[in-house]
């Protein structure tokens, strides 16, 4: 299975140490709240586009696409509507392979959670 892995180096009680946070290319199950509080679920499916980003497609209801990377425990992603709208989500990347973050659309007051189990 193909991977995005980056690599964070920490200083741990003065001794270096390697902290890997990893994020799998497939398909993921969506359960998430949109801005006013109620819930939504889907998919998500990430595809490797380089050593450094990936583009991630949601279908839950509405179909969106966007680019993604990850930097240190931070997935970002920057996604598009196919009405047009502009979204941004970002997520932290949990030890059990899970990404669980927030997400805003420009113009829009508030934010929805959203997290991604892989499948």
């Amino acid at each position: 299975m193909k991977k995005l892995i980056w690599v964070c180096l920490a200083a741990t009680l003065g001794m270096g140490s390697i902290a890997k946070a990893e994020v799998n290319a497939g398909t993921y199950t969506v359960e998430g709240t949109n801005l006013d509080g109620s819930s939504y679920g889907g998919t998500a499916t990430i595809t490797l586009s380089s050593d450094t980003t990936c583009h991630i497609h949601w279908a839950t209801g509405t179909e969106s696409d966007g680019i993604c990377m990850l930097y240190g425990n931070a997935f970002a992603a920057r996604y598009v509507f196919t009405n047009g709208g502009v979204g941004l989500i970002v997520y932290d990347v949990m030890e059990d392979g899970s990404l669980e973050g927030a997400w805003t659309i420009d113009g829009v007051s508030g934010s929805g959670t959203e997290r991604l189990i892989p499948e």
